[in-house]
């Protein structure tokens, strides 16, 4: 082997082996002492110039309209209906095929839930159903979360709260 290439192999094994996986002599910060401050009097993290909205910042409830429940079940029959079935009772599709059932979305303690929730739930998922905010909007979100209170309001319904004209067509 000539010499320069057997002289670079070398150079590259020494090299190598002064490498490790400890990076406990690393030059770093420490968190037990305080950081320099920044230059030219600027601040970590920044603020929002005043009148901004943060990026953090949550989407306000829309008004309830006729308009976004019929969205609200649109989405909802697209992306909750398959686990939580068109009624909310929680035997979707996916559930008649092995997958764990959600709890009937009437069931006391998810009623009682702020609407607040069903928002954030449908953005960040909670127990084994995974986020779906890559998959539904946020404005979209408020309007499943309405229908899902439309769904429970019926679900709890009595014969007796049946406008007179509807109950003639459930005969």
């Amino acid at each position: 082997m000539p010499r320069r290439p057997l002289a670079a192999v070398i150079l590259a094994a020494l090299v190598l082996a002064g490498c490790d996986d400890d990076m406990s002599s690393q030059r770093k910060d420490k968190t037990w002492h305080a950081a320099e401050p920044l230059p030219n009097g600027l601040q970590w993290p920044p603020t929002a110039p005043a009148g901004m909205v943060g990026r953090a910042a949550p989407e306000p409830p829309p008004a309830l309209s006729l308009a976004l429940l019929q969205r609200g079940r649109q989405r909802y029959d697209i992306a909750c209906a398959p686990c939580h079935a068109a009624t909310g009772e929680g035997d979707g599709i996916v559930v008649e095929r092995g997958f764990p059932a959600p709890p009937p979305l009437d069931e006391p303690r998810i009623v009682a839930a702020p609407t607040r929730h069903y928002v954030d739930v449908i953005a960040r998922g909670y127990g084994i159903m995974y986020s779906f905010a890559e998959r539904v909007a946020p404005r979209d979100r408020w309007a499943i979360a309405a229908y899902i209170r439309a769904l429970q309001r019926a679900r709890a319904a009595t014969p007796a709260e049946v406008p007179a004209d509807r109950a003639k067509a459930l005969r």
